[in-house]
């Protein structure tokens, strides 16, 4: 695709309004564009901050086109967004992240078939769409092994674990409740789960943020620490094969790639053309954030340094935290940073409400100090 220049002053479209679009317009204000999102909640956390917003389902295609007819650059900054309505848009409309690498994403059958058809890792998977599947897939893999739908599921929705017969009948059931493909994985033994994010122009430039190590809890990403605590090996060996994977699928703008750790090497899990949640140090700690380098990317600027600052732990506030979180605000110390996304309403105890950025060369230190507040 031809690369267009995008220079401040002109205005950016955001295809969704949630807190990666949030962070998203306030870099792009910084920078002296104008942010018009869609998003069908009149109070997204994106929309607050905007100049405007198009209040409206991401499906809806005739809001999608307003949207476009107000903006010089459009991108979407997450995945669910319906790659029906990008394909429409990129055929008139200037939106660089494209509509292939998103198709690709939002399908698990399709992310880990085309990963594996350019020889990068992937985990033995199994597509099953019934129960005679399921079982034929089951005594390929072995038990443990992981259930999840191939589309829709995120933070651990859409996904059962197997690690016996005693779960077969749960499985069957989910199955059966949802018609469609289900994508059956051989469960990784591994040490870290690790997280790299790239940026790529239309002209090939990338630059590379640094490997982020990933703690989950629950299936959600509960903690993020950079420098990642693995050999130097590996953060060459993420690096590389992150930056071999931007190339293959042509991505404009960012993707960020996750591996799992393993004794033989690096598994990649899942991929996001997108801002991501282990991104959202580089907010705090890095010369330029991911939501800066992502408008860089796709207007056409210069890339910026990725450079890390200096060390940092990023801890996710969901729901069920943010009380505690919001009482131990004036006692925290003067390396701890909140960042609160403008979700009102009720506290779902799963939902991402915010995030803490702690600048500290001692991890181990501040992760003990983060239980008091965060137990397990």
């Amino acid at each position: 695709m031809l690369m267009k220049t995008v220079l401040p002053g002109a205005t950016i479209g955001i295809l969704g309004g949630g807190q990666l679009g949030r962070m998203l317009a306030f870099e792009g204000k910084k920078m002296g564009y104008g942010i018009v999102c869609l998003d069908p909640n009149p109070d997204s956390p994106c929309g607050q901050v905007a100049d405007d917003q198009i209040v409206a389902p991401l499906d809806d295609l005739a809001a999608a086109v307003r949207l476009a007819e107000r903006a010089d650059v459009l991108v979407y900054e997450f995945e669910n967004i319906d790659v029906r309505v990008v394909e429409e848009l990129e055929k008139n409309y200037y939106l660089p992240q494209q509509s292939r690498i998103l198709a690709i994403t939002q399908n698990r059958i399709e992310e880990k078939m085309q990963l594996q058809k350019a020889g990068f890792p992937v985990a033995s998977f199994r597509i099953v769409k019934n129960p005679a599947e399921l079982e034929q897939g089951i005594a390929e893999l072995g038990y443990p092994c992981l259930l999840k739908s191939a589309r829709g599921g995120y933070d651990g929705k859409g996904q059962l674990a197997l690690g016996g017969p005693e779960n077969l009948k749960i499985a069957v059931e989910m199955l059966q409740s949802a018609n469609g493909e289900w994508v059956l994985e051989k469960k990784i033994v591994f040490t870290h789960e690790v997280s790299v994010i790239v940026a790529r122009k239309a002209t090939g430039e990338m630059a590379v943020y640094p490997v982020a190590e990933n703690i989950h809890r629950e299936n959600i990403l509960h903690m993020t620490v950079v420098p990642a605590r693995v050999p130097l090996q590996v953060e060459m060996d993420a690096i590389a094969l992150v930056k071999e994977i931007a190339q293959s699928f042509q991505v404009v703008g960012l993707l960020a790639v996750e591996f799992f750790v393993t004794p033989e090497g690096l598994l990649i899990n899942e991929l996001a053309p997108r801002p991501h949640n282990s991104g959202h140090f580089t907010w705090d700690a890095c010369w330029t954030s991911q939501f800066e380098q992502l408008i860089r990317a796709v207007c056409g600027l210069p890339l910026g340094s990725t450079q890390l600052l200096i060390p940092v732990v990023m801890v996710n506030i969901l729901g069920t935290n943010l009380p505690r979180v919001l009482k131990e605000v004036p006692n925290f110390p003067e390396n701890w940073k909140i960042h609160l996304y403008g979700k009102r309403g009720n506290l779902e105890a799963r939902r991402k409400m915010g995030h803490l950025t702690i600048k500290t060369d001692q991890p181990d230190q501040e992760i003990t100090r983060i239980k008091t507040i965060f137990p397990e």
